[in-house]
């Protein structure tokens, strides 16, 4: 079995340097193709891409187009406004392909697309500036009951209990069951 010669990953420090990719290599990861202008029959197929929006979505939700965008030879996606009431900032996609010298367009996904609008936090607000006047009104009539039964309690009987029932030396109302048996007979 003969072994076929490497080439070493870096060059050698007393050798000749190597010469650097050329522009046009493939690269990994990287695709051939450049995503440049959208193809020009499928960027004016927005009726076919607002078609299959409706199949996810009813048409009161589907705003106006908002743009389309090439991902590649022959595909591109169009986008529209999405006008539902939790999905502020969001957009409806359509993707459509089509085959080469074809004039017919192909849905390949529909969808719904956060934007920047939707991800990221509004600016901050100071709370000051945030408290509404609603906000700063007394808390409702069932609070205000409480404290006056909690004040009067601590005014009244110094173990708060209203009856006097509890025994200040064990810590126990009176009929308790740990009365009841009384104290442990030597």
């Amino acid at each position: 079995m003969t072994e076929l010669p490497t080439e070493p990953a870096t060059p050698s420090t007393g050798g000749p340097q190597a010469a650097p990719p050329a522009a046009d290599a493939p690269r990994p990861g990287v695709p051939v193709w450049r995503v440049g202008k959208p193809d020009a029959f499928l960027a004016t197929a927005i009726d076919v891409a607002r078609n299959a929006v409706l199949d996810i979505a009813t048409p009161e939700n589907i705003g106006a187009h908002a743009a389309v965008r090439s991902e590649g030879v022959r595909t591109v996606t169009h986008l529209f406004e999405c006008l539902l009431p939790g999905c502020v900032g969001w957009q409806w996609f359509a993707t459509l392909a089509r085959v080469s010298r074809s004039k017919d367009a192909t849905v390949n996904e529909v969808g719904l697309l956060p934007t920047n609008g939707s991800l990221l936090a509004p600016p901050w607000v100071p709370w000051a500036e945030r408290v509404r006047p609603e906000d700063a009104q007394p808390d409702d009539a069932g609070t205000e009951d409480a404290g006056a039964e909690a004040g009067a309690d601590a005014a009244g009987d110094p173990d708060g209990d209203p009856d006097g029932d509890v025994d200040a030396e064990s810590g126990h109302d009176a009929g308790s069951p740990a009365e009841a048996d009384g104290p442990p007979e030597d």
